[in-house]
């Protein structure tokens, strides 16, 4: 297995690599002893659990991290360690043999996260070379885009402040830039040899939507868009790049399934998912409110998008709830199937304004876009937020002083953060497993954008919600799972005590046994219920 940030932070599960021809594995070796234990406790409904967890608090030690090489297919034979260079305090973020097996690549990243290489190890000699060097002021973001060619092989970079597709050759020169342009590429989904065709999804329409492309390797720049359906498409090609399945939704469909021609000609329907009478939503599909787009500007002049959800039927001004996540590596206001669109079209239903807005720092816009929040969390998120409720109170259908906030998560923190900041403008709050203090979270993540509490401790202050608790004023519900192992419930503890002591009421809705994401059909109907119920009593 790989140690604990990189499978909760970076999205390598194990830390092996088998090379193609099945004569070698690279891996790696982790010394988790630096780490240092914390007691975590699960509170279930009948029990209490106890676990000793070698946890990496931001600003303590990480594991030491070795990889080496061993041949297997000699009956005898020792691991062969790769110099990793003087700097210890790194990581391992990704692994992948080149096609002839003779050399592996890594990905080594400082503590800092500012620098990333890609190196190449020789398999015999463990000479190596750094292909590509990325580095950045802020963060640099880890991706899944590379792609080994026969002679070259292609690679992501946001170097030029969005991620695009480069296409080097075996010693690290550039041939091209194939994509360009103020839109991101999402992902490298395949590659025909034969024709030199680079398929990939990305932004190139608007960031609201994800969309199929084509570039060939010998005309960069010269993009074709492959899927037609306005909304997004989930692409899996299949190993020759000749057909892919494409997952599709709207705001209005649920997703469907069908299987494409590289050219975009449709094969065949996997899963129509038709709303037609004998489909679940069919009965409610004429109170099925779509929402509205659009565009609004930050105050540093950048494009902010939101969506809203208007009530139909309904007389007088309306209540508005702001659901919000807010923070890095998500994005909320995109035409796209999504599990939550039920709880939002109920409140919709019941007469409230939803309203959505990704705010800088939120994901697929770019690095410009999400540069601003770094050792600033909490207070971009917030200023812009505050831009979309000053476009919101201009509606001639809503009560400017009946304005809530709801998010799980981060977008449980954002929700403190506008309760204790703004409190003039949200008069109630529903904070999900919110993280209050982020000394509490793991390194590889809070690092990336807060760094080092030993270097930077007052920006944690300020990113932290305690200083600003005296300022809450309206109604406010806090909910945490008792099990939770990622956002742990320390943090609402730690904020219930806070809280108290400084006399402030609010009020608590706890899950027993509960994770991070509150799953289960009846805690789940019990937490809907309970968000609606709040702000029914309330706003």
């Amino acid at each position: 297995m790989a140690e604990f940030v990189a499978q909760e932070e970076m999205g390598r599960m194990t830390g092996y690599w088998w090379a193609p021809d099945e004569s070698t594995i690279a891996l790696t070796k982790v010394d988790t002893t630096p780490v240092q234990v914390a007691t975590r406790n699960e509170i279930y409904a009948d029990s209490i659990k106890l676990f000793n967890q070698r946890y990496p608090f931001a600003g303590t030690n990480n594991v030491n991290i070795e990889l080496g090489l061993l041949d297997v297919s000699k009956s005898e034979s020792a691991i062969r360690w790769v110099d990793l260079g003087a700097e210890k305090d790194i990581y391992i973020t990704r692994g992948k043999w080149l096609p002839t097996s003779k050399t592996f690549s890594y990905q080594w990243q400082n503590r800092k996260q500012h620098k990333l290489e890609l190196r190449f190890v020789e398999r015999d000699s463990l000479k190596q070379t750094v292909a590509i060097t990325e580095q950045s002021d802020t963060w640099i973001n880890l991706h899944e885009a590379l792609v080994y060619l026969d002679d070259s092989f292609l690679w992501a970079s946001e170097r030029d402040g969005f991620q695009h597709i480069y296409h080097y050759d075996y010693n690290g020169k550039l041939q091209a830039q194939l994509t360009k342009g103020e839109w991101i590429v999402d992902a490298l989904e395949g590659v025909d040899k034969n024709t030199g065709d680079v398929y990939f999804t990305g932004r190139k329409d608007t960031p609201t939507e994800r969309h199929l492309y084509k570039v060939n390797l010998n005309k960069p720049q010269d993009i074709t868009r492959v899927s037609k359906r306005s909304g997004f498409h989930n692409i899996t090609f299949s190993k020759d790049s000749s057909i892919y399945l494409d997952s599709y939704s709207n705001t209005a469909q649920p997703t469907q399934v069908s299987l494409h021609k590289a050219t975009g000609e449709m094969l065949t329907w996997m899963e129509q998912n038709q709303v037609n009478k004998q489909h679940a939503l069919y009965p409610y599909l004429s109170d099925w409110v779509k929402p509205r787009f659009g565009t609004l500007t930050a105050e540093d002049g950048q494009t902010l998008h939101y969506r809203i959800f208007e009530p139909q039927g309904f007389k007088g001004k309306r209540p508005v709830v702001n659901y919000v996540y807010g923070g890095p590596h998500a994005q909320l206001v995109t035409n796209s199937w999504s599990s939550r669109n039920f709880i939002l079209q109920h409140l919709v239903q019941k007469g409230y304004v939803v309203f959505q807005l990704d705010n800088r720092g939120s994901y697929n816009r770019g690095k410009k876009f999400e540069d601003p929040i770094y050792q600033h969390l909490g207070d971009i998120e917030l200023k812009d937020q505050l831009v979309g409720m000053d476009y919101v109170k201009t509606l001639d259908f809503v009560d400017p002083e009946r304005i809530g906030v709801y998010g799980h998560s981060y977008g449980g923190y954002m929700t403190i953060m506008s309760m204790f900041k703004a409190a003039d403008v949200f008069k109630v709050g529903v904070s999900g497993a919110p993280v209050t203090d982020w000394t509490l979270y793991d390194t590889h993540y809070t690092e990336r954008y807060a760094g080092h509490p030993g270097v930077d401790g007052k920006d944690y202050d300020k990113s932290n919600v305690f200083m600003y608790a005296d300022g809450l004023q309206g109604d406010l519900l806090i909910y945490h799972g008792m099990a939770d192992d990622n956002v742990l419930f320390t943090h609402a503890t730690k904020l219930f005590k806070h809280l108290q002591d400084l006399g402030k009421e609010f009020d608590v809705m706890t899950y027993p046994g509960s994770k991070h994401s509150i799953r289960g059909k009846k805690t789940g109907l019990h937490l809907a219920k309970t968000i609606v119920r709040y702000f029914d009593k309330n706003l």
